[in-house]
């Protein structure tokens, strides 16, 4: 018995270790593409963050730091050096070493070619990328060797040295989709006809199995320069449903559930107090906006005055206090209050049904009928609101914005659809006609330029580059987004982000709602994993995490 007992212990214990090598991990939403560069998705980050990285990124404590460079450069090392625009104005050039050991998954080296290449996509008119602001600014690369190139920008902002949205693209691989039709390229991109190609992977992993809309398989790099990762096999499963997420990690079907893009605060408060012995959890504030995006193309949403009383409606305070038991904070613009930057004496609204109804009633719309407003022509005040379908919050905040607007009068209709497709076409065309309900997830003080100058409008005609999905134009926010870039000493930008501030809260071309706690929710023998409160997923640094020894 004692022989037979011993055996079954060994055999259990063989499992456990080979269950080991594999890592299960739930994701509410799906990429609507693999390029690193194309529409902007927290999901394909996330993914993406284990199979490869950016030049640079911001850490866990907030930092710039190198990923596929070696050295950061700074002006005080002399990688950076300042220099004068063949216009006359400054400017500054800056040297980056790409890592001598990094191979793309098909033995080709990471070169300095490919970072030419990766500025060319960004910067062509109908490619479409998400920050075209970025591509734009730099004038010339130099290749100075196989792996070192110098980069020109047209001006010398604060950070300078971030370059965390330049994701090197493979040329030897992508070249030819590109220069056969740009306008094209997002659709024969390399990484959306071939995802499993491994050329197309320089990280710790590379994607060895796409099915779309259900799940990702990863295996380890060969050609990967870092510590080596600890998992044979990660699987990421996108299941859109966030109880159908929790019941899937309760029954095994998962190890964990991404803090980055799984269930909200309120969920994990509440799967704490039932299950909270079998898990660990890791609460994470950090600089993830949650809000409404208006499109301002809506004659009734160009009116200020509307959106004003939009706000004013909504009681958001109390949306935190009884969703969230007060852990996500108010916001009254895009600035969160962990960000240095933040101006608190800011203030966009505060909840007052009169007031409310006294700026609809001067913007034309008077109650009417079954408690509804119209106007002088009998046009019903109706507004549609969108958002990620199966997304259990936010299907509760849009209920609860429904009922308070009802109370001034305002008819809001509920049309949501999966991430793929809001994200992938309705929020990036500026498809939706009223309200789009997501969050931004930023960087430390990082310029919201590509969501508030009137030059990132997305349009048919610039193949939808730009994330400024509203449509907002104001001739002083784009100057003082220019000027912020731009203005290297720190009492002096204080100052220009508080006029950001003001200008955002008194214009409200987005309605800001709060600020939201990630909750990573993690087995009791992962151990390494860092969340970080920002844009960089957790999943840049994978190859960190482990099994408790």
């Amino acid at each position: 018995m004692r022989v037979l007992l011993l055996a079954a212990l060994l055999v259990l214990s063989s499992m456990a270790a080979q269950a080991r090598d594999s890592l299960t991990i739930g994701l509410t939403q799906f990429p609507s593409t693999f390029h690193p560069s194309i529409d902007s998705m927290a999901a394909k980050s996330y993914i993406l963050g284990l199979a490869r990285r950016p030049l640079t990124t911001h850490d866990a404590d907030w930092n710039v730091v190198c990923m596929l460079c070696v050295d950061l450069p700074t002006l005080e090392n002399g990688g950076a050096i300042r220099e004068t625009t063949a216009d006359g104005k400054p400017g500054i050039a800056v040297t980056y070493r790409l890592h001598p050991k990094a191979t793309w998954g098909d033995g080709q080296p990471v070169r300095a070619e490919d970072v030419v290449f990766t500025w060319e996509v960004g910067r062509h008119p109908k490619v479409g990328v998400g920050n075209l602001e970025l591509y734009r600014s730099i004038t010339a690369i130099d290749v100075i060797d196989a792996k070192t190139v110098t980069i020109h920008f047209d001006k010398i902002s604060f950070d300078y040295n971030a370059l965390n949205d330049f994701e090197v693209l493979p040329a030897h691989l992508d070249q030819a989709a590109f220069e056969a039709d740009p306008e094209s390229y997002r659709k024969t991109t390399v990484y959306d006809t071939d995802t499993t190609n491994p050329g197309l992977y320089f990280g710790p992993y590379r994607i060895a199995e796409v099915v779309t809309g259900s799940h990702v398989v990863l295996i380890p790099n060969p050609t990967w320069y870092g510590k080596p990762p600890a998992f044979k096999r990660i699987v990421v499963r996108v299941i859109g449903n966030t109880a159908a997420l929790e019941a899937n990690l309760l029954s095994g079907g998962l190890d964990m559930i991404a803090g980055e893009l799984g269930v909200t605060l309120d969920q994990a408060l509440a799967f704490e107090k039932r299950h909270g012995k079998k898990v660990q959890i890791l609460y994470e504030p950090g600089l993830v906006y949650e809000h409404l995006d208006l499109n301002l193309s809506n004659p009734i949403l160009a009116d200020k005055r509307v959106r004003k009383a939009m706000l004013m409606a909504i009681d958001r305070q109390a949306m935190s206090e009884k969703l969230f038991a007060g852990k996500q904070p108010v916001a009254q613009t895009s600035v969160s209050p962990l960000d240095w930057v933040h101006a608190p004496e800011v203030v966009s609204a505060t909840y007052d049904l009169k007031a409310a109804g006294v700026l609809l009633d001067q913007a034309g719309w008077r109650m009417g009928t079954r408690g509804l407003r119209r106007n002088a022509e009998g046009d019903l005040l109706s507004l549609e609101i969108m958002t990620t379908a199966g997304n259990r919050t936010r299907e509760l905040v849009e209920q609860v914005i429904q009922a308070q607007l009802k109370q001034v009068g305002i008819e809001l209709k509920i049309r949501n659809q999966p991430a793929r497709v809001f994200f992938g076409e309705t929020v990036t065309r500026r498809q939706f006609t009223g309200l789009a309900l997501f969050a931004w997830i930023s960087s430390p003080e990082n310029v919201p330029r590509t969501t508030l100058h009137s030059g990132h409008i997305p349009t048919a005609e610039n193949n939808w580059a730009g994330q400024n999905y509203t449509g907002y134009s104001n001739p002083d926010m784009d100057r003082l987004l220019e000027t912020i870039d731009i203005e290297l000493d720190r009492d002096k930008r204080r100052a220009l982000w508080r006029r950001l501030q003001e200008i955002y809260a008194e214009d409200l071309p987005v309605l800001p709602l709060y600020f939201r706690a990630n909750a990573h929710i993690l087995p009791k023998w992962l151990t390494g994993l860092k969340p970080t409160g920002h844009m960089a997923p957790s999943t840049y640094w994978v190859e960190e995490w482990g099994e408790t020894p």
